[in-house]
């Protein structure tokens, strides 16, 4: 289980449609490390957490407060009373 497993199937989805289309849409870990084992990579929870701990470390803390304002607001509308 590793991190560069889930890069490479990540970076897997350029050449491969059918792997794009699948990745496309919403999907629970269990498929998605079912989706790794089918292409030979072996991918856990733990690494998707470290990809998005990864990806959130990289953007500007402009583009973190804009995107917690979004959610702030929809929770808003969301939550009653």
């Amino acid at each position: 289980m590793s991190l560069e497993d889930l890069d490479r199937l990540l970076e897997l989805r350029h050449t491969d449609a059918e792997l794009a289309a699948r990745l496309a849409s919403p999907m629970e870990l269990p498929e998605l490390m079912a989706l790794a084992a089918e292409r030979g990579f072996q991918v856990s929870g733990d690494d998707v957490l470290q990809a998005r701990e990864r990806e959130l470390a990289q953007r500007s803390s402009e583009d973190l407060q804009r995107e917690q304002g979004e959610e702030a607001r929809r929770l808003r509308h969301f939550i009653h009373g």
